[in-house]
């Protein structure tokens, strides 16, 4: 038995992802409570320190998503309050939210990526930075919030990108498009559950343009096929280099790793876009239902999550 009782469930706060964040908050404290924790809800505002030290909780589960919360800011604090905490700590949390430091860590595991480019907005918003077909998306941003797919014979790259209103990061990555297959991994580190902690394979489907925000959490926005309908070697790969992936960042807990599967050619092949430390909890989550799979129901799947709280992760 855990000698956490008393858990605050850090959801909300303002990065572009607070509504799914929210979502994902709610459901992980209904179970948590169902578990028999005293569990609660703390969403950070101006002062988390203060809010954190008047709250008193035994741990932390951090159901945050994108800045501030997956960026390892939120660790650091936590360390700092020696405040047990749910998922991955300050490097591996830092690491996984910036693409293009990702990509180095999976370029050092011997992982396969595709080229990319790191430039500011407006310049990308200028001319096309790589040849068409290519990917833009915000650096230090998750659930594909502000991605734009710059198609072959598109004339100019997205005008969005140079907008006054433009609210997220600036600093973009420019990434050749991989045609093919959505694929997703859950790695529960530490865990005798799956393949080396590895659940499953999901593909995920979607008749929008790409797997976007709304694809994402839009009820219908997607498609989710568990197990994917791919080679078993394939699955095999997915899910050894979704482990590989989760050791390399330094990750603990839960990771989800996502890959695009390029089956349009002869030679097919796997490329990792990038491991997500703080998977969503809403009830459309990929997670959950690869746990799921596993005969993990969602409130034990929170309550593992929560025995795993450490600091110095």
């Amino acid at each position: 038995m855990t000698a956490y009782h008393r858990i605050a469930v850090l959801m909300g706060g303002r990065s572009a992802e607070r509504e799914v964040s929210l979502s994902s908050g709610r459901g992980v404290v209904r179970a948590l409570r169902e578990e028999g924790f005293d569990a609660f809800e703390l969403d950070p505002g101006e002062n988390p320190g203060q809010q954190l030290f008047e709250a008193k909780p035994d741990a932390a589960f951090n159901a945050l998503h994108g800045r501030f919360g997956e960026d390892g800011t939120v660790q650091g604090l936590l360390e700092l309050m020696r405040i047990p905490y749910t998922h991955s700590g300050v490097l591996s949390s830092a690491l996984a939210m910036h693409k293009e430091r990702t990509k180095d860590v999976y370029r050092a595991a011997g992982l396969p990526v595709v080229k990319s480019i790191i430039a500011d907005r407006r310049a990308a918003a200028r001319e096309h930075l790589m040849a068409p077909p290519y990917v833009v998306k915000p650096v230090n941003e998750g659930s594909s919030v502000g991605i734009f797919i710059v198609r072959q014979g598109d004339n100019r790259p997205p005008a969005a990108l140079a907008a006054e209103e433009w609210s997220i990061s600036s600093e973009m990555m420019v990434e050749e498009y991989v045609p093919g297959r959505e694929l997703t991994v859950a790695v529960m580190g530490g865990s005798s559950i799956g393949e080396n902690g590895a659940l499953g394979v999901t593909e995920i489907v979607t008749d929008l343009e790409f797997y976007d925000y709304e694809a994402k959490y839009a009820p219908g926005g997607s498609r989710h096929i568990l197990p994917a309908p791919v080679p078993a070697a394939v699955a095999r790969d997915a899910m050894e280099m979704a482990v590989r992936a989760h050791r390399a960042l330094g990750c603990r807990g839960v990771s989800r790793t996502d890959f695009r599967y390029d089956d349009t050619a002869a030679a097919a092949r796997l490329i990792l876009l990038e491991t997500n430390t703080q998977p969503g909890m809403t009830p459309t989550s990929l997670v959950p239902e690869q746990a799921a799979h596993v005969g993990l129901s969602y409130a034990k799947l929170c309550r593992w999550i929560v025995e795993d709280a450490s600091c110095d992760r």
